[in-house]
């Protein structure tokens, strides 16, 4: 059974950064795609950024290009997400997923889910 616990989140000011963390539990990272999600309050859950098992690549949304980086230690069976110069619209509840095989961004491709871990950028 696949286990996700996210950690990290906090209340910072803009400019500011924080360090996620997903602790994995269950799967073989080589097979897996690890996602992070974000959802904010009425918005639709979308995709930040993934990183793929198999090779170690990355990939980012647009919006979080150049401030935000994706990271795995597969000795820890955790992945990281590496926020910085945190803007309020990057206020919201950041998920970890994971995803047997190859994934984009997509939620619908993932299928397990940790619990959120929330994130508020305000002055």
């Amino acid at each position: 059974q696949v286990q996700l616990v996210e950690s990290g989140g906090g209340l910072v000011q803009p400019g500011g950064s924080l360090r996620l963390s997903c602790k994995t539990s269950g799967l073989i990272f080589d097979y897996y795609t690890i996602a992070w999600f974000r959802q904010a309050p009425g918005k639709e859950r979308e995709g930040v950024s993934w990183l793929s098992g198999s090779d170690g690549s990355t990939n980012y949304a647009e919006s979080v290009k150049g401030r935000f980086t994706m990271s795995g230690d597969n000795a820890k069976n955790t992945v990281y997400l590496q926020v910085n110069s945190l803007r309020p619209e990057d206020t919201g509840v950041y998920y970890c997923a994971a995803a047997f095989g190859i994934a984009t961004m997509e939620p619908y491709e993932y299928d397990s889910w940790g619990q959120g871990t929330q994130v508020t950028v305000s002055s």
